[in-house]
């Protein structure tokens, strides 16, 4: 089996995937503020359509061996940072200090979920 097929990796790779799809469906529009709301919504729910066709298998695979607490936390975690590099790379916003500090609490929440005590 590939590392990549592991129901421990898979859904982080999936679910990667997923976000990707996600934050365009959410927020790529922004750019494009005279395209009527009708049409925006339209494209987003067509785009939210392939995001799904990653989060529900990432889902499926890793409930061999996460627990859903477990999968939603990555998939938080793992939407920050997706949402941090497009707010960057395409939005052209900058994130600053309290943004860093926000997202390492999330971080140190998510540590927690993961602990078994």
């Amino acid at each position: 089996m590939s590392v990549f097929a592991s129901p421990y990796v898979a859904p982080i790779l999936l679910l990667v995937c997923s976000n990707l799809f996600m934050t365009f469906a959410w927020y790529g529009h922004l750019k494009f503020t005279s395209t009527p709301l009708v049409w925006v919504i339209l494209a987003s729910w067509g785009i939210a359509f392939v995001e799904y066709c990653f989060a529900v298998p990432a889902n499926r695979i890793g409930h061999q061996v996460y627990s859903a607490a477990e999968l939603k936390t990555m998939q938080e975690v793992i939407t920050l940072l997706v949402f941090a590099g497009f707010s960057v790379l395409y939005l052209k916003e900058s994130l600053s200090w309290n943004h860093a500090v926000g997202f390492a609490l999330i971080a140190a929440g998510a540590w927690f979920i993961f602990q078994k005590w």
